[in-house]
C-alpha cells in the first residue's frame, strides 16, 4: 500500500569526521524533544553507538539507514516505519557528506541518504583554524551535487566573538544561512577508546548528563526556529513503510498451538550492539523475545529456546564474563542440545573456548585476543552451507568491526565465504543450530534469518 509521508526532517551532515556531528545531531534531537515534539532519531551508516545517545535523547528507538546493508530500495521505507508518528526526525550522517563505501561512488554516503529522503542538509563546520576559507569550503560542499540541498551551516568550535564574525561575513558573502554557533563545551565532550565513543549502556548517568549537555548547548547557541523552518520545507515522500510481519510473508509457517518459543537476547553494557529490527523481526516471526545480561544474570532466561548475542565490548569485560561460570554453563549447554544460537562479533568471542586468556562459553574450539589492527569495513558474502540463518548460497553484504583475532578464524564448516573486499576467504563457524561470525548483518535485508531462527527455537515445554 502506497502512503505519503509528511514529516519534517534535517540530515545532520559534515565535511568531515571529527566536525561535531554527534554532538549537533543528537544536542538538535534533544532540545527539539525539549520544546514537546517527537522527535525520530536516524543514524546514516551500520554503527551501533551514535544510536544509543540518539536514543536517550528522544526516548525513541535509535533507527540505522544504511544502502550498503539494507539495499537503496529500503532507505525510504526503513525511515517511513522508524519516523511513523513523530512530529520530526533527525539524521545524523556518516563520516564527510559525500564520503561512502569505498570505491563505490556515493553509495551508502550521506549525501546519498539526503537525495533519497529529500531532505535538507545541515552542515558542521569546525570553524577552528580558518575565517574567510570557510566560504570556499561550504561552497564547495554546496555544488558538488546539485540535488543535496545544503540548508545552512551551523559552526563549531568557534573560538570568540570576533572569530565568529570573521565566520559570519564570509559565509554571509557565500549566500549561506548560519544556523547555528557553537564554542568548545567540554560538559557536552563523550569519552571514547578503541572502537568509538564509550556507549550509553556502560556510563548511563554520565551519558544522561552529556545528552544534557549537548541540548543546552544547541538551545544557547543555534537558532531552533529557523531550523524548524527549514525541517518544515522537506517535500512529503511516497512510499510503503517498512512492516516486519510484510516483510515475513510466505517465509513463517503457521505455529503449532501453545506458548510461543522464548529468543534470549543478550544486553547490558558487553553487548549493547543491536539493531531495532531485528527484535522486530523475531517477534513478527512468532517469538517471545526476552533481553538479559551476561554480567549480571546467571541464568538465561526462562524456557529459552534460542539465543542471539549480538555485537559490543567483551574484550572490556572478559573478566567478569568469565566470573559467571553459570551463565556461561547454560549457554554451552543450550548450544550443545542444538538450539538456535545466533552470534556476530562479540557474541562470537562469547562462545569462543577463552578471550584473552579469560575462560568463556567453549561452544567454539577457538581463541581469541585483542590485537593493535582495526578491522573495518563493508564486506559481501555467501552462504557456505545451510545454517539457522541462511540456505546456501545466500548473498548478503555485512560490516566487519573489530581489534580482536580469532584463532582459527573458521571452522570446518564456515558461516560466510567473503567475496568482496580482497582474495576470497571464509570466516566464522556453523555447528548444529550455531552460527557463529564476525559479520554484522542487518535482518531488514534478510528477514527469513529471524524465520529460520524462530521455526528452530526449542518451545516451552519441549525437551532440549
Amino acid at each position: 500500500m502506497v502512503s505519503t509521508l509528511r514529516i519534517p526532517r534535517l540530515v545532520v551532515a559534515a565535511p568531515s569526521s571529527g566536525s561535531g556531528k554527534t554532538t549537533v545531531a543528537t544536542g538538535l534531537m534533544a532540545a527539539f524533544t525539549g520544546r514537546g515534539l517527537s522527535v525520530s532519531p536516524h543514524k546514516a551508516g551500520p554503527d551501533y553507538i551514535d544510536p544509543g545517545y540518539h536514543a536517550l535523547a528522544t526516548g525513541r528507538p535509535g533507527r540505522n539507514l544504511d544502502a550498503y546493508l539494507c539495499g537503496t530500495e529500503l532507505l525510504g521505507p526503513l525511515f517511513a516505519h522508524g519516523a511513523a508518528g513523530a512530529d520530526l526526525a533527525v539524521v545524523e550522517g556518516v563520516m564527510g557528506l559525500y564520503d561512502g563505501a569505498a570505491g563505490q561512488g556515493e553509495l551508502a554516503s550521506t549525501a546519498q541518504l539526503a537525495k533519497a529522503l529529500r531532505a535538507p542538509v545541515v552542515l558542521v563546520v569546525d570553524g577552528s583554524s580558518q575565517s574567510r576559507s570557510v566560504a570556499a569550503l561550504v561552497h564547495g560542499f554546496a555544488s558538488w551535487d546539485p540535488e543535496v540541498r545544503i540548508g545552512g551551516v551551523i559552526l563549531n568550535k568557534v573560538g570568540s566573538d570576533r572569530h565568529e564574525e570573521l565566520l559570519r561575513d564570509a559565509l554571509d558573502e557565500a549566500g549561506v544561512d548560519v544556523l547555528g554557533v557553537l564554542r568548545r563545551t567540554p560538559q557536552a565532550a563523550t569519552p571514547s577508546r578503541h572502537l568509538g565513543l564509550v556507549p550509553v549502556a556502560e556510563r548511563e548517568p554520565d551519558a544522561v548528563a552529556a545528552v544534557a549537555a549537548m541540548a543546552e548547548q544547541v538551545r544557547a547557541g543555534c537558532d531552533l526556529d529557523a531550523l524548524w523552518a527549514l525541517a518544515r520545507s522537506a517535500p512529503p515522500l511516497t512510499g510503503a513503510p517498512w512492516d516486519p510481519a510484510g516483510s515475513l510473508a510466505g517465509a513463517v509457517t503457521p505455529p503449532p498451538s501453545g506458548p510461543r518459543p522464548v529468543v534470549a537476547v543478550a544486553g547490558g553494557a558487553a553487548f549493547s550492539f543491536s539493531y531495532a529490527e531485528h527484535t522486530e523481526l523475531l517477534t513478527a516471526a512468532g517469538a517471545e523475545v526476552v533481553p538479559f545480561d551476561p554480567l549480571r544474570d546467571e541464568q538465561l532466561p526462562e524456557s529459552t529456546g534460542a539465543l542471539v548475542i549480538g555485537g559490543g565490548f567483551p574484550e572490556v569485560y572478559a573478566p567478569e564474563l568469565s566470573a559467571n561460570a553459570a551463565l556461561r554453563a547454560e549457554v554451552a549447554a543450550l548450544a550443545a542440545a542444538g538450539a538456535p544460537v545466533a552470534a556476530e562479533c562479540a557474541g562470537l568471542l562469547y562462545l569462543a573456548r577463552e578471550l584473552d586468556g579469560a575462560p568463556m562459553c567453549g561452544v567454539l574450539d577457538a581463541s581469541a585476543r585483542m590485537t593493535e589492527r582495526l578491522t573495518l569495513g563493508y564486506r559481501d558474502a555467501v552462504a557456505v552451507g545451510d545454517s539457522v540463518l541462511a540456505p546456501a548460497g545466500t548473498r548478503v553484504s555485512g560490516h566487519e568491526f573489530h581489534r580482536t583475532r580469532l584463532e582459527p578464524g573458521a571452522g570446518t564448516e564456515p558461516a560466510w565465504g567473503v567475496v568482496r573486499p580482497g582474495p576470497p576467504r571464509t570466516e566464522g563457524f556453523v555447528q548444529a543450530g550455531v552460527h557463529a561470525s564476525y559479520l554484522h548483518v542487518h535482518w531488514a535485508a534478510l528477514p527469513t534469518a529471524a524465520a529460520r531462527l524462530v521455526a528452530r527455537a526449542v518451545r516451552p515445554g519441549a525437551a532440549l
